[in-house]
């Protein structure tokens, strides 16, 4: 093992029941590691088989001071939100949906699927917001799987879903440094990823590979040494999503669905939901309740702490 691989911190998935026995695998926040760039929260759901009658609806729910990311590697998605935006997600395409001062939405089965029988599998990060634009005006921006930029690296097929890696600019638009990648390592693959930001971590999708010669186990995030890249490997064909950026400028809350640089925002936010001040899904009455009494007492991986 290198000095390097030493130094590589692993974070282990801990299961969540969202309802309705519909359960991901929560990487960050984590007790040992709170943020990787600007994301505090990714969350692997599936693959799991969506059959007719079953409902892992997510009912309208609000946000603040982050930008929510959702991929899909197999399924389909109805997002729909307070600014009016009706969106199917598809795999391969990037939603970007940026709350700033606050916005609501729900994440449904769509109206076609609903007596057939298909697979769900994906991912869904949090990006914090910059403190400058954590009360930016909400935002939502669908990039489909045909504008993100492909190529084929050291043998690996690379998509580049946010940011900018090996000549190759995604389109999404963000307010700091940002990486994402989808990696596609070949049986026997070798792939030395540079240091592309200040901060990367490397997550294992489907299979066990190996980062500076550590194995690495399904379901793992290896976060690298700051400012450092990795030698990547793997023995039979294995998903991995790179992600990372420049550092968060100060410590954030997470509560609930809030970010803030500001507990008392956290408060604000929680007081204005309750009293539903913070919009509407157009065309949906449904709504998931605050949670918590007194609001901000949660477990200590969601908890109001600052990451």
């Amino acid at each position: 093992m290198t000095d390097t691989a030493a130094q590589t911190q692993l974070l282990q998935p801990h299961d969540k029941d969202l309802g309705g026995g519909f359960k991901v695998r929560r990487l960050l926040p984590a007790a040992q590691r709170r943020s990787v760039g600007p994301f505090v929260f990714f969350d692997h759901f599936g693959p799991a088989t969506e059959q007719p009658g079953m409902e892992h609806d997510v009912r309208p729910h609000p946000h603040i001071g982050l930008s929510t990311v959702t991929y899909l590697f197999e399924g389909a998605m109805m997002h729909r939100d307070s600014l009016g935006s009706v969106q199917e997600i598809l795999p391969g395409a990037i939603n970007w949906m940026t709350a700033g001062r606050g916005i609501v939405h729900s994440e449904r089965k769509p109206e076609r699927l609903k007596a057939d029988t298909y697979v769900n599998h994906g991912l869904q990060l949090w990006a914090a917001l910059p403190q400058a634009h954590e009360e930016a005006e909400p935002s939502f921006e669908h990039t489909p799987a045909s504008a993100i930029p492909e190529v084929v690296e050291q043998g690996a097929a690379v998509r580049v879903l946010v940011g900018e890696a090996f000549d190759q600019r995604s389109p999404v638009k963000t307010l700091s440094q940002t990486i994402y990648l989808d990696i596609a390592l070949p049986a026997g693959g070798r792939f030395e990823l540079p240091a592309l930001a200040p901060e990367l971590a490397v997550y294992v999708v489907d299979a066990d590979a190996s980062v500076n010669g550590e194995s690495i186990p399904a379901h793992t995030m290896a976060v690298l040494p700051d400012g450092q890249g990795a030698v990547l490997t793997s023995g039979t064909a294995a998903r991995l999503m790179v992600i990372g950026g420049e550092p968060l400028d100060g410590p954030r809350y997470i509560t609930w669905n809030f970010v803030s640089s500001r507990r008392e925002r956290i408060l604000e936010a929680g007081s204005d939901w309750a009293a539903q001040r913070m919009g509407h899904v157009p065309g949906e009455t449904e709504f998931i309740p605050l949670p918590g009494k007194p609001f901000g007492v949660r477990e200590p991986d969601v908890g109001t702490t600052p990451v």
